[in-house]
């Protein structure tokens, strides 16, 4: 594989595990029973899909790359899959309480206490994606929102927060079936738009 493309899959790596995945690394809450039950449960979701992603640096150059996923979480654990269009697995990628573990199918991996530290490590600079995965449910977490809208039935279609502008859409019982991400930096533009087949 080349180096561009190495580094591109780096980004969609980096960028759409983690983003899928950042709020997953939090300590697990203490054993009360029931109550934690319930709330693995709420947290809990099975998706599968597309992804396209793509960076425009401030020199014009364009990286971009395209594939499937499969993430699968129980609200306490969860396993994402990064595929090629030909669907071949390209990386895994594990988050469990205190840990989050990049494997490629090299075999090399990429190991961080937290998915977020993960991404800087990767990458070599921070990105924010810690609120993808209360997207995913059709939702926005506790980081604050500006320019919220919902739409005819009340579901949550767009906002921005944390530097990226989202747009949600193609709702199912489970959340949106369409998510487009755009965020734009002083020296990049990321665009991420993930597509929910189940």
């Amino acid at each position: 594989m080349s180096i561009l493309k190495q580094r591109v899959w780096s980004w969609a790596g980096a960028l759409v595990l983690f983003a899928l995945l950042s709020a997953c690394a939090t300590p697990p809450k203490p054993d009360v029973g029931n109550a934690v039950d319930a709330s693995q449960a709420a947290s809990a979701l099975s998706r599968s899909g597309r992804f396209a992603l793509s960076v425009t640096h401030s020199s014009s150059q364009v990286e971009a790359v395209q594939g499937g996923f499969s993430w699968r979480d129980d609200g306490r654990k969860l396993m994402l899959d990064l595929s090629n269009p030909l669907g071949n697995t390209l990386a895994r990628v594990w988050v469990l309480p205190g840990q989050a573990l990049l494997e490629r199918t090299d075999g090399s991996q990429e190991v961080a206490s937290h998915p977020d530290a993960l991404v800087e490590q990767v990458l070599g600079s921070p990105v924010p994606v810690a609120g993808l995965r209360d997207w995913l449910h059709g939702r926005t977490g506790s980081a604050p929102v500006q320019s919220e809208r919902r739409d005819d039935q009340q579901n949550l279609s767009s906002f921005e927060q944390s530097g990226w502008r989202v747009t949600l859409s193609r709702y199912d019982e489970q959340g949106p079936r369409l998510l487009q991400l755009n965020r734009h930096e002083a020296n990049r533009s990321i665009s991420v738009r993930l597509v929910v087949d189940q």
